[in-house]
């Protein structure tokens, strides 16, 4: 892959139009400084004092985060948020980056799904993540909101390149990827066969149709033989293929340090990463591969040269320390540079 052929894969971005349809979340930071805790004279106990709070999207939100920090020229959002404060500030976040959001639906009934992430700022100056604290609702999504964010799926579709749809919530028909929603996407995808549709589950990408789709290794080992641990490499391209038969599409499957396997039905090939040093946060890497993949995709990239650009992409998020990570554009051509003979002979 020559770094004129990036260029040209990335120049397209800012042409192309993709949909995110799934669970947004709101990613709520709380600073804690250490050397400002009180005790409380009511109970006893240590009162921890907050000294900033940094709000971001999350979960679906890190994927259009992703979209646009790379460049991709509109970026539409389907999905629902409470009718509260941190719906407010996820909307605002969504807004800010320049996503759409007039398909993220307000509702009294529901709450925004929020992961509240207290850091505790350390003496010297460092921030150590404590235990997080969920906000997800628990009951089946309300019929009325399922049919209506299907309505705005259908709608959109031949207005853009390519949907994702990312499915965060593990408790069944409690998020957006419901299995009427995952039916709907089953048929827009066989209605429009030069559209992309991609894919992401925790814990049901098995249960996708003709859409692609992107796991890590427990996802796609788990899709294929529940309840088992994580093969090695060599075990998951078994996997990858099976689920690829399954879900009737190529399959990605991040690999962490070892990078991007891209697999069909008969076949599987293992795209590596970045070496990257120092220390990494993890978080909101597979949203960056899946970002990245798709916007490659839909600007007429091969597999392998999405998986390139994904390892590339997932290799500067990892390194933004307490915080969910976005990569540029320019990022990526410079990364590219510095480690172009990793993916020289790649084809």
């Amino acid at each position: 892959m020559a770094p004129s052929r990036l260029s040209a894969i990335l120049s397209r971005f800012p042409h192309t139009a993709i949909a995110v349809v799934g669970d947004f979340f709101l990613d709520k930071y709380l600073e804690i400084d250490q050397a400002l805790a009180e005790v409380s004279l009511e109970t006893g106990l240590e009162v921890r004092q907050v000294v900033k709070v940094r709000c971001q999207p999350g979960a679906a939100g890190t994927v259009v985060s992703n979209l646009c920090a790379l460049g991709v020229g509109r970026v539409v959002c389907i999905g629902f948020v409470g009718d509260d404060g941190e719906g407010f500030e996820l909307v605002r976040g969504l807004r800010s980056m320049g996503a759409e959001t007039n398909d993220v639906m307000v509702r009294q009934d529901r709450f925004t799904p929020t992961y509240c992430k207290p850091l505790m700022r350390e003496s010297d100056g460092r921030l150590r993540e404590l235990e997080r604290l969920d906000t997800k609702n628990r009951q089946p999504l309300p019929p009325d909101l399922e049919q209506a964010l299907i309505g705005a799926l259908r709608a959109v579709v031949p207005e853009v390149q390519a949907v994702i749809a990312l499915d965060q919530v593990q408790e069944a028909e409690c998020g957006v990827i419901t299995r009427a929603m995952r039916q709907a996407l089953d048929e827009v995808a066989c209605t429009f066969p030069d559209r992309l549709f991609f894919g992401d589950s925790r814990t049901r990408v098995g249960e996708y149709r003709n859409v692609m789709v992107k796991a890590n290794r427990e996802e796609v080992c788990g899709a294929i033989h529940p309840g088992s641990a994580a093969h090695r490499s060599d075990g998951i391209g078994v996997c990858a293929g099976a689920l690829s038969q399954r879900v009737g599409r190529p399959v990605f499957v991040t690999l962490g340090s070892e990078g991007v396997m891209y697999g069909t039905h008969d076949a599987a090939q293992i795209i590596p990463a970045v070496p990257v040093t120092g220390g990494v946060d993890i978080v909101g890497a597979g949203d960056a591969a899946t970002a990245a993949l798709a916007s490659a995709l839909s600007a007429g990239a091969t597999p392998t040269e999405a998986a390139v650009i994904a390892n590339i992409a997932a290799s500067l998020t990892i390194q933004q320390i307490g915080t969910t990570g976005t990569a540029t554009q320019e990022q990526v051509r410079e990364r590219f540079e510095q480690y172009a003979d990793v993916w020289r002979d790649l084809k």
